[in-house]
Order: structure tokens, then sequence, then C-alpha cells
């Protein structure tokens, strides 16, 4: 199967996050669009798959599949091999649940608390709709944990579905300091160190698009998860590496790290390195010879 699917900014789009999440957590190839939103280039991306307006939005065999969550059952569907609901039949039944309800509500968290990977309000101050939003997902959280989570530290033990859907909304909690409980505190840990979640807020970064609105006038704090290495962009080499470790390309752009220069074969590979080096195992693998 030939998947194609359709996303927009990586620092802002929840919804896009979800469905790059559903073919990279569960090794899927899939080749992607990607267009900014709220510009022409953004619908003239979706002529290709129609009838979607809005993204995620996957097309194989010429069939377009929109909407996050009917793409995930999609993908489940053809692709049973590998299990991405739980194995258990009463662990699939409420992680379908789970996952129906983060599709459907906390409409007031999110309105409040737009996704946004570049920023963290430790001042926020929620109101009592959005804090009655993030206490119901703690509990959810804290209910799959206590009956499904053993073996691993997602929803249901094994990374699944639900995960994907809550992903951004662990994002939201680290962006605005929400209030956390120890067991959500783990969960939204779990999501800001998980390998692909750093590949995707890295590529949002080097992306570089400022959305207006997005931002909040308030001060700002250092990104709650995982440090990265201490990493930065040079004008010129020469580089440890010939050619780059993502696409074997001749080197034409450089980082620095440890008094190391390492090159890339455009400036998107280089920067999304110097977001987060340690996102990215074809990186590490030159850099820790």
């Amino acid at each position: 199967m030939k998947y194609e699917l359709a996303i927009a900014d990586k620092t802002y789009s929840s919804w896009s996050l979800r469905g790059w999440l559903l073919f990279e957590k569960f090794a899927i190839p899939v080749s992607c669009q990607s267009a900014r939103m709220y510009q022409p280039a953004f619908h003239q991306m979706l002529e290709d798959f129609q009838p979607a307006r809005l993204v995620p939005a996957m097309k194989f065999d010429g069939i377009v599949v929109q909407d996050s969550f009917a793409m995930a059952e999609t993908l489940a569907e053809q692709n049973p091999d590998i299990r991405m609901w739980p194995a258990d039949p009463a662990a699939r039944a409420l992680a379908r649940s789970v996952t129906a309800e983060m599709h459907a509500s906390f409409n007031a968290l999110r309105d409040a608390c737009t996704m946004n990977l570049r920023r963290h309000y430790p001042d926020f101050q929620p109101s009592p709709a959005v804090l009655k939003d993030a206490e119901r997902m703690a509990e959810l959280w804290a209910f799959c944990r206590a009956t499904f989570g053993q073996g691993g530290p997602w929803l249901f033990g094994k990374y699944s579905i639900a995960d994907v859907f809550y992903a951004p909304a662990a994002s939201r909690f680290a962006t605005y300091n929400l209030p956390q409980s120890a067991t959500a505190d783990a969960y939204i840990t779990a999501h800001l160190s998980d390998p692909a979640f750093r590949r995707w807020r890295a590529m949002g970064i080097a992306q570089n698009y400022i959305q207006p609105g997005y931002d909040l006038d308030l001060p700002q704090g250092t990104w709650p998860g995982p440090t990265p290495l201490p990493a930065r962009s040079v004008d010129a080499g020469p580089s440890e590496n010939a050619s780059c470790p993502y696409s074997g390309k001749p080197v034409s752009d450089f980082l620095e790290l440890d008094g190391r220069v390492f090159g890339f074969c455009n400036s998107f590979c280089r920067d999304k390195t110097v977001a987060d080096p340690q996102a990215w195992d074809d990186f590490m693998k030159i850099y820790q010879k």
C-alpha cells in the first residue's frame, strides 16, 4: 500500500501531528505533502486530497480518507500485524473510548491553549473551564495507566493510537504549565521525551513559521522537554562528514557541536539537527564515532 499524507505547520497544527504520528510511530511508509496554514498553498495542496478541506488527510489507491480518527481506523484495519490498538479486547475498547473523547471534547482547553511547540508560559492563568478539561484529561490518563498501563510509560503500556491522539494535549500541558498530578507528569514527560515527538518539534523549529496570533504576551520559560545538545549553525566547513547523514548528498551547510563541524545537504537538514541533535539517529551515528 502506498500512502500519501497532507499536513500543515509542525509547530502549531495539532491534527497534523496526530496524522504524522500514525505513520511515524508504527513505521508505516508514507510520502508527506506539507503547506503552511492560512496560505494559498494550503488549499492548493488539498486539491490533490479532495474532498478533504482540512489536515490531516491521507490518500491511497486513489481513495482519500479525511479526519484523523477515520485515518487511524483505516490504517489499523489495513495493517493488522502492527497492533495499533491494544491487543486485549477490554483495553482496546477503553482505548477507543478515550480516543473518541479526545477527538470530540475538551473544547475550552483547545480554544484557550492552542498547540505551540515553540513556547512555554510558566505564568499562564487557565480559566475554570480549562482547568476542568485538564482535570478530566488527567483522570482519563490515570484510569488507563492504573488499569492497563503496566509494561510501559504509555496509556496502555505499549504505544497505541490513544497516545497518538493525546500527544498534542500533552504538549499543551507543557506549553501552558497546566496543573499536573504525578501520573500526568510522567505521561507528559514520556511524550516530550519520545524521539518521534522530538523530531517533529525539531522540524517545526527548523521551518521557522511564526503564525500571527499564536504567541501570547506572557513571560517565556524554557521548554520543559529534554535539553538539546548545544549545537549551532556555522557558515563554513570543513566538516567531518562529506555526505549528508540523511540524504547521502554532498554537504553544503554546517553546524558545530562540541568543537566539531558536521555537514548537511541543505539548511533544513542542518537546522532540524541544530534544534535537537539527539532526536536524529542518523546524525548521532556520525557524532558518536
